[in-house]
């Protein structure tokens, strides 16, 4: 072996320790910072509310038309919950189809060739199925209300409008 072959493989030796510890070093300070700014945005995040059953809520407003009720009583908004639970339980089939007419179109828009018509019918018939399961939603969200005094009945109507969906209020337009 000669000096300059000696050379070459100390340089390379070298070269792959430098290529290894810049690597270690920029993960080493990447997880340094990551883990920093976690625990600096743990600071921030917002506090955690106690609810009345004392276990702990995020103060983030709920989303979904389960959540419309909670300004109700507990025995009020778990009957909500159980009709609206009870409503789905009814709709299985109605959400089946609604499902897997999505899965259709988009397994049609896919293909090769494209077939209009097959859409269309495929949408016909999932727009049926969504129709049918927000008429018997909506029929159990009214037939809720009408059952509650004016007041609780205000109560849901905030809540609804709180959430996303049929009962949702826009806001009111800008005029000019």
């Amino acid at each position: 072996m000669s000096a300059n072959d000696n050379r070459a493989r100390l340089r390379t030796w070298m070269l792959l320790s430098m290529l290894l510890n810049v690597f270690l070093v920029g993960g080493i300070a990447g997880g340094a910072w990551r883990w920093w700014t976690t625990e600096a945005h743990a600071e921030h995040v917002a506090p955690v509310a106690q609810t009345s059953g004392g276990e702990s809520a995020a103060t983030a407003p709920q989303r979904g038309l389960r959540f419309a009720a909670d300004g109700l009583s507990p025995r009020q908004a778990q009957a909500f919950r159980v009709g609206l639970r009870d409503v789905r339980r009814e709709s299985v089939d109605l959400i089946r189809a609604s499902r897997d007419g999505r899965i259709e179109v988009a397994r049609l828009l896919a293909a090769p060739t494209f077939d209009r018509s097959a859409i269309d019918t495929t949408l016909a018939r999932t727009r049926a199925a969504d129709i049918a399961l927000r008429e018997r939603v909506e029929g159990h969200v009214v037939s809720f209300a009408a059952a509650l005094p004016p007041a609780d009945r205000a109560t849901l109507v905030q809540g609804l409008a709180a959430q996303q969906g049929s009962f949702r209020v826009p806001p009111s337009p800008a005029r000019p």
